[in-house]
């Protein structure tokens, strides 16, 4: 097998993009930001989920997984395309019906949701809650141009994130994407398909998702979100699943599956329950799921080196069974530089302990401190252990963490922004467990123009590590 090409890349989200709007976008900055990329030598962007968002932001737990965010869509560039001609108007029809298994769904869920004043589905009238197929024909007659129009605007950003892909292509950097395994008990999929999900009367959860008590909470963490009736998934062949990860797949070159160890078992919590104490564990069928994936994946020419484009998060309590999946399909798991000086010497995310090149090792994520932020919190003999694993003092934490992951043996490097210009939790974007109003929401606060000299020094250190030429994207979405 051949392995993946050495790589170094970003972690960025578009909606902290500059740009005129509340939200970053997927414009002219993120064409900028590609260029500059490609530039450099960056062969990879990282994205987290490209769907709606919920109530607080978070694009972990969206209202429809396999939309894209309507606060993505350009609008100068929606204002360029609006010249209507048959042949833009027959490739939107064609790309309605070859859609059709989400697309109709998502339209009918966010025109229902509008008319209901956002009440979640269960609480529609019973016709509709139940997709009685009489209430839906008349529904659809009704509003058929409300339909129409939300159609419409995922096919412009259908548009828009396809001129982006060939602009990454271009360049030589690859797209990562991120798809939470879980999704949204409030959401198309689940209203639309609830017999594979785990429901009781009514819609209401019967078994939900979330993760046991462990060091860090004694309760353990409360998702909220219907488990799967594997079941079901099983007889129908799996196809709400593959084309789920088909969908991503087709706009990323690579894809980063969000709790990967749920794939081999899950932990299932009763419905009722206001905390995760009382679940149990449950097998997943993960290897017959990635075996049908890797099948389909193959007979189309879209494997990368032989393997499927998939990025396991593999982080925390990590069984023999789920690294056996993991590995059995040549998958890349993840090491997190931030959580590796505590002191034990048989901590996996030491570098000193990161082994062959199946990883992508970040500074930090998403949901993590800065890495500025994580150096201020760390006590005197924490810091102690970071400098004798660089072999200097600390005084740019996220730079020096990054040269340790670029010497690691990893074929991918991801430093999120907020390390490269060396910010501190003010930019933080994320803090996993709240709902505070700096989640999701920090923006770049300078022109793409103003990271030339970031980037430039990120580029370099890569080439002298190995990660230099970008090379070709090979996403599959045209």
């Amino acid at each position: 097998m051949t392995p993946h090409q050495r790589r170094a890349g970003v972690l960025l989200h578009p909606t902290a993009l500059p740009g005129p709007g509340p939200v970053g976008t997927i414009g002219a900055a993120a064409h900028q930001w590609l260029e500059l990329l490609g530039r450099q030598g960056i062969g990879a962007w990282q994205l987290l989920p490209l769907a709606p968002t919920d109530s607080t932001g978070s694009p972990y737990s969206s209202p429809s997984g396999s939309a894209l965010n309507p606060a993505l869509l350009d609008p100068e560039g929606l204002a360029a395309s609006r010249t209507e001609t048959p042949e833009r108007r027959r490739a939107f029809r064609r790309w309605r019906r070859r859609e059709r298994s989400w697309l109709r769904d998502h339209c009918r869920f966010m025109v229902l949701r509008r008319l209901h004043d956002g009440a979640p589905w269960w609480q529609w009238p019973a016709e509709l809650a139940q997709r009685r197929p009489g209430a839906l024909r008349r529904f659809d007659r009704a509003q058929a141009a409300a339909l129409e129009a939300e159609a419409l605007q995922q096919w412009h950003l259908q548009c828009q994130w396809q001129a982006l892909q060939h602009t990454a292509r271009e360049q030589g950097v690859q797209l990562i994407g991120d798809l939470p395994f879980y999704v949204a008990h409030d959401s198309a999929d689940v209203w639309a398909r609830p017999g594979l999900f785990s429901l009781g009367r009514g819609g209401a959860l019967e078994e939900q998702s979330g993760v046991p008590p462990d060091y860090f909470s004694a309760t353990g963490q409360l998702w909220g979100t219907p488990v799967y009736r594997w079941s079901r998934h099983l007889l129908s062949g799996f196809r709400w699943w593959l084309a789920r990860l088909e969908r991503q797949l087709e706009l990323f070159d690579r894809v980063r599956l969000d709790h990967f160890r749920a794939l081999q078992a899950y932990w299932s919590v009763p419905g009722g329950d206001a905390t995760a104490e009382h679940g149990r564990w449950q097998l997943s069928p993960g290897w017959l799921l990635l075996g049908l994936l890797w099948l389909r994946c193959g007979l189309r020419g879209q494997l990368q080196a032989g393997r499927l484009r998939l990025i396991a998060e593999d982080l925390g309590v990590i069984t023999p069974a789920v690294e056996s999946l993991r590995d059995g399909f040549g998958l890349s798991g993840m090491k997190i530089l931030q959580f590796a000086f505590d002191g034990d010497p048989a901590n996996p995310y030491l570098p000193a302990n990161i082994h062959g090149a199946a990883w992508v090792v970040y500074t930090g994520t998403h949901d993590n401190a800065t890495s500025l932020g994580w150096w201020r919190q760390l006590d005197g003999e924490a810091r102690g252990r970071v400098e004798a694993a660089v072999g200097a003092p600390v005084t740019a934490p996220g730079w020096q963490l990054l040269e340790l992951a670029l010497a690691s043996p990893a074929e991918l490097v991801i430093a999120p922004l907020q390390d490269l210009l060396e910010l501190g939790d003010e930019a933080r974007f994320n803090t996993p467990g709240t709902t505070g109003p700096n989640n999701w929401s920090w923006r770049l606060d300078r022109p793409i123009a103003a990271l030339e000299g970031p980037l430039l020094g990120y580029g370099r250190l890569a080439a002298a590590a190995g990660r230099g030429g970008a090379g070709t994207g090979t996403g599959t979405a045209n």
